[in-house]
């Protein structure tokens, strides 16, 4: 075998001009003359700190005047415990869809929602799903369930030792629950399961966070767990971590899928036939037809779910509502099912078991982001519900949107004239008719 070939010195090789490959040498320049300075690092935003960072970058002129603006010194210390190594803020355009008649056990009336987002279509889609739900009577939202949690990782020297060391971790619900608590006033520890895979014990320790999304809660009550373990377990591990990759965190999976992270979310609705017609230019048996195709599509590409974008209209919301925009991997998976109802009506569902939300805590107290929550009345202590009924509302008025244009042929269309602006749309169109 050639020393190339062998693994970890294997020539990389790209397309090139879509034949064959080239074959590409990797750069040998070494370190730079002037190697870039550290970034002075820390929590704590002060005017100094901000001055030594910009400093320290050189950057240009235009860019500081750009993420500086007049009222980020006013309000730069309200960011303190969301970002470290301050330098400015990012403005993002928000427009708002509505109004969208949610009728839930906690969302009830009609909303305005701001999104934020650098897509255009994206906000006019959703307020046009917004609207037809609100002339149809309004969504059904129901919150079904709701659940966080960590999963820290025991490894033990062998199989016997993890069987005990689960067996009397079955004997310690009291204390560990009481370890737990003690770190939150509004989490509660819910529920332990046990996965093993060989000398390896996964647990996985469920809470319910009150109204604030919850992962740094549940990560500090599962820590304090681990502490009581390491001092109290008769089986001691050989090592162990806070986290070991089984909560479903911040990725899709089927363990969240099928039961919960976060909270459990459905809403329905049945649009007349006659609004189909009128208000998405196509009809239900056409939605329906669609609906099966790309639900089969999903199934061919190995999709968890079967759903159009959730995705856009939960970034977009996150953004502007204060949510740790991450979560949208695990937030963005889901069921959409689209049938005929008896008269020949639409009946539409979706159901979201992972919407990661929150009105307290996390960046929702930020002010940009708490006059969004604002906008929609769901501000503060008490809302949290309500809000996850809202967005499953949302994401049913997307799907709606969505197809419906998909159906209709509208969907190219609508990003030919909003993305690219009138007159390349009039031009597209001139041609196309060539």
């Amino acid at each position: 075998m050639k020393n190339n070939e062998r693994f970890g010195n294997a020539v990389p090789y790209t397309l090139s001009d879509g034949h064959g490959f080239r074959q590409q040498e990797p750069s040998r320049h070494g370190a730079p003359a002037n190697p870039m300075k550290r970034i002075p690092r820390g929590e704590r935003i002060t005017p100094e700190a901000v001055e030594q960072r910009w400093q320290t970058m050189a950057a240009p002129a235009e860019a500081r005047a750009v993420l500086m603006d007049d009222g980020d010194e006013e309000h730069m210390r309200q960011y303190e415990r969301n970002v470290e190594n301050y330098i400015g803020t990012v403005s993002l355009p928000v427009g708002l869809a509505g109004p969208l008649r949610v009728n839930g056990l906690f969302a009830q009336g009609d909303y305005y929602v701001p999104l934020a987002t650098t897509e255009a279509t994206l906000v006019a889609s959703y307020s046009r799903g917004a609207q037809l739900v609100t002339e149809a009577g309004g969504s059904t939202a129901m919150l079904l369930d709701e659940g966080i949690s960590r999963a820290p990782g025991f490894a033990f020297q062998n199989l016997t030792e993890a069987r005990e060391f689960i067996a009397w971790v079955s004997s310690q619900r009291a204390p560990l629950k009481r370890a737990a608590e003690s770190t939150t006033r509004h989490g509660k520890m819910t529920e332990i399961r046990a996965t093993v895979e060989g000398n390896h014990v996964y647990m996985n320790f469920q809470f319910t966070t009150g109204d604030a999304s919850g992962q740094n809660m549940v990560t500090i009550a599962t820590e304090a767990i681990c502490e009581y373990i390491a001092k109290h377990s008769p089986v001691q591990p050989q090592y162990s971590f806070v986290e070991a990759n089984h909560s479903g965190d911040k990725k899709a999976c089927a363990q969240s899928f099928l039961s919960v992270r976060g909270k459990r979310v459905t809403a329905e609705i049945t649009v007349p036939a006659e609004l189909v017609r009128t208000r998405l230019h196509t009809d239900p048996q056409r939605m329906v037809d669609y609906w099966r195709m790309a639900a089969l599509g999903g199934v061919l590409s190995g999709t968890i779910g079967a759903q159009g974008h959730y995705a856009n209209g939960l970034a977009a919301l996150y953004l502007a509502c204060g949510q740790d925009v991450a979560c949208v991997a695990e937030s963005a998976v889901g069921v959409t099912r689209f049938e005929l109802a008896s008269d020949e009506a639409l009946y539409a569902a979706v159901t979201l078991p992972n919407i990661m939300l929150g009105t307290v805590g996390g960046g929702t107290h930020l002010p940009g982001q708490k006059a969004c929550l604002d906008i929609l009345g769901l501000a503060g202590p008490g809302k949290c519900n309500s809000l996850a009924e809202v967005c499953a509302a949302l994401m049913l008025a997307g799907e709606l949107s969505i197809i419906g244009a998909l159906c209709s042929g509208d969907f190219a269309r609508a990003h030919q004239r909003l993305a690219r602006g009138r007159e390349w749309a009039n031009m597209t169109l001139v041609h196309c008719n060539d």
